[in-house]
């Protein structure tokens, strides 16, 4: 795609409200930018050229304060179709608001900033139904006992495979 091309989409998308000849950025930012806009319409459910629907929202939450497993998860998501948006910390998930477009939150158990439980606790008491896949490096009885109990998907034990991940997702998504 040519910059002129990007340009265009910029300013059919944004009704020219971004002068794409003025700002002076480098072409690579644009690139970069257009990459950036277009996923964030994808997640809003837009197509970057209109306001058509995109059939087939598969978002996933994903919750670690690990980033190299964030970066695998992501990677094994979108691998099987997945969109994924990625939050470093429980705090961070806790401050987002839009769980429209969730199939699911792959949410780590100990999280460096609170439980994962315990966000699980505060989305239901908001009235948020979305639906909860633990992930937890520290599997004990009682930690699997409260996390079933309060309502989960799935509950996985990291290193966990991909089937063990992609089936629970899979239900969500028929649901």
């Amino acid at each position: 795609m040519s910059y002129g091309t990007i340009a265009s989409s910029l300013r059919r998308a944004h009704q020219d409200t971004v002068d794409v000849e003025t700002t002076g950025l480098e072409r690579l930012n644009w690139l970069a930018f257009f990459s950036i806009h277009s996923s964030l319409l994808k997640l809003r459910g837009e197509q970057p050229n209109g306001n058509q629907p995109l059939p087939n929202r598969n978002v996933v939450f994903v919750v670690d304060d690990d980033p190299g497993m964030l970066r695998s998860v992501a990677r094994l998501l979108r691998q099987f179709g997945y969109d994924c948006v990625l939050f470093p910390s429980g705090e961070a998930f806790a401050n987002h608001r839009d769980f429209e477009e969730a199939v699911c939150v792959l949410l780590d158990i100990n999280l460096g900033d609170g439980s994962g439980i315990e966000l699980r606790h505060r989305l239901k008491a908001a009235g948020n139904p979305v639906p909860v896949i633990y992930m937890t490096g520290n599997d004990s009885p009682a930690v699997r006992t409260a996390a079933l109990q309060s309502g989960c998907l799935a509950y996985l034990t990291k290193p966990f495979s991909a089937k063990s991940l992609i089936e629970p997702l899979e239900r969500a998504s028929a649901a």
